[in-house]
C-alpha cells in the first residue's frame, strides 16, 4: 500500500469534526433511535473498562472473551459494534460468521500489552528457545493478544488463557510439556505460575527487544518463560499504594487484578479477574471497605453501584485505560450512522488461515476449563 493510499484510507476512517459539535442529548437520542430501528440486526458489546457514555448503550457488558462469545451466540446480529479494543474485535470476528460484520468505532483503540508481542518477535524468540530447550515448551497466550499471536500458539499446540482460567490452563500445559512460554503479560504468567507452586527462581523473562533470555542461574532449571510485556494500567499499582492503605485504613480490604506485579498481588488480600472483583464487591457486606486495583472507569462504576460500601481506587491518581477511552459517544454514533446509510466503517476482518489456527488455541482452552 503506497503512502497516498494509506493517507486516503486514514482520512476515510477518521470521524468528521462535526460530531464533536453535537450535544450529548442529541447524540444519545440518535443512538437510541438507530438501535430501535435496527433491532436484533444490531448488537453492541461493551467491555467493562468502557466509559459510561458508551456502556449505557451496550447490549452486553463483560470481559473480552465473554463479549466475543456473546457476539458469536447472537446469530441474528448483522452488525456487531464492538466497544472495546482491536484484539477483542479480532476475536469476535474469528468466532462469528462470514455474514456478520464486526466494527470497531475507533481504529486507534488498541492495547499496549497486546502490541508488546508481535508475530516477528515471537517467531524469532521461538527459534532461539527451541534451540536452547528443544521440544519441551508449550506456548500459552493471554486472550489479550493479537490474532497472529493466537494463531502462532494454536499452530504450536498451545492454548489461550483468560485471567479467570489461567490457573487451570497453566496446570493443563504442564501435563503436555515440561516448560511453558507465557505471552504477552509477564505479570499474569508469573502470578499464575507462583499460585500453582512454581518457585520464582524457576521463571525466566524473554526480552523481545534485546531478543534474549533474562535469567541468573542454570537454564536447565527454567520451567516458565515469561514474555516481557505488561498492562500499562495495572503496572501502575505499587507496593507504596498498598503501604499507604495499610497505614491509613488498616481495616480496608485490598483486591487487585492479576495483571498487577507479583509484589502487589502478594501484599493484597484478594486477587482475581475483573469478574472476580465485581462478584466479590457484589457479595460484600454493607459497610465494608475496599481498595480496588484495576481500571478506573470500572472502579468508578463499582463505586457508584455500591453506595453502601466505602470503595476507593488503590491508586487515587490512576488514569483510565487510554486506548479503551478512544471509544466515546461521538465515535459510537458516527459508526451507527454509517450503518444506517449503508456504509460499514472500521470493519475488523481476520485472515482465514490465521483464524483457523487461532481458533485452535481458543478451542483448546474451552475444552480444558
Amino acid at each position: 500500500m503506497d503512502l497516498l493510499t494509506i493517507l486516503e484510507h486514514e482520512k476515510r476512517e477518521m470521524m468528521p469534526e462535526s460530531y464533536k459539535n453535537r450535544t450529548v442529548e442529541e447524540m444519545e437520542n440518535r443512538v437510541r433511535e438507530i438501535k430501535e430501528k435496527f433491532g436484533s440486526r444490531l448488537y453492541i458489546p461493551g467491555h467493562h473498562y468502557q466509559k459510561d457514555e458508551v456502556v449505557q448503550f451496550s447490549d452486553t457488558t463483560g470481559d473480552s472473551l465473554q463479549l466475543a462469545q456473546a457476539a458469536a451466540e447472537n446469530t441474528a446480529a448483522e452488525y456487531i459494534v464492538f466497544c472495546g479494543v482491536h484484539f477483542m474485535a479480532e476475536t469476535a470476528d474469528m468466532l462469528t460468521t462470514d455474514e456478520q460484520k464486526v466494527i470497531l468505532p475507533d481504529m486507534r483503540a488498541g492495547c499496549s500489552m497486546a502490541d508488546m508481542a508481535d508475530i516477528d518477535q515471537t517467531e524469532r524468540a521461538w527459534s532461539e528457545l527451541q534451540a536452547l530447550f528443544g521440544d519441551t515448551i508449550l506456548p500459552l497466550t493471554y486472550v489479550n493478544s493479537t490474532a497472529a499471536i493466537k494463531a502462532f500458539v494454536g499452530k504450536n499446540g498451545g492454548a489461550t488463557v483468560t485471567s479467570s482460567n489461567a490457573k487451570k490452563m497453566v496446570e493443563w500445559a504442564f501435563t503436555v510439556k515440561e516448560r511453558i512460554l507465557f505471552l504477552p503479560d509477564q505479570h499474569l504468567g508469573r502470578n499464575t505460575a507462583f499460585d500453582i507452586g512454581v518457585p520464582l527462581d524457576k521463571m525466566a523473562v524473554w526480552d523481545p527487544i534485546a531478543n534474549k533470555l533474562i535469567y541468573e542461574g542454570d537454564v536447565k532449571e527454567i520451567v516458565v518463560i515469561l514474555w516481557k510485556g505488561h498492562c500499562s494500567v495495572h503496572e501502575n499499582f505499587t507496593v507504596k499504594n498498598i503501604e499507604h492503605i495499610r497505614k491509613t485504613e488498616p481495616d480496608m480490604n485490598i483486591i487487585v487484578h492479576p495483571e498487577c506485579s507479583r509484589e502487589v498481588v502478594g501484599l493484597s488480600d484478594y486477587a482475581g479477574s475483573t469478574k472476580y472483583i465485581i462478584d466479590m464487591i457484589n457479595a460484600a457486606k454493607p459497610g465494608t471497605k475496599w481498595a480496588i486495583g484495576t481500571e478506573m472507569n470500572l472502579v468508578q462504576r463499582i463505586i457508584n453501584e455500591h453506595p453502601d460500601k466505602h470503595i476507593v481506587s488503590l491508586n487515587p491518581f490512576m488514569c483510565p485505560c487510554l486506548t479503551m477511552n478512544r471509544i466515546d459517544l461521538p465515535h459510537l454514533l458516527w459508526t451507527l450512522e454509517g450503518i444506517e446509510r449503508g456504509e460499514v466503517l472500521n470493519q475488523i476482518t481476520v485472515d482465514k488461515e490465521i483464524t483457523e489456527k487461532a481458533v485452535l488455541a481458543l478451542n483448546r482452552m474451552l475444552e480444558n476449563v
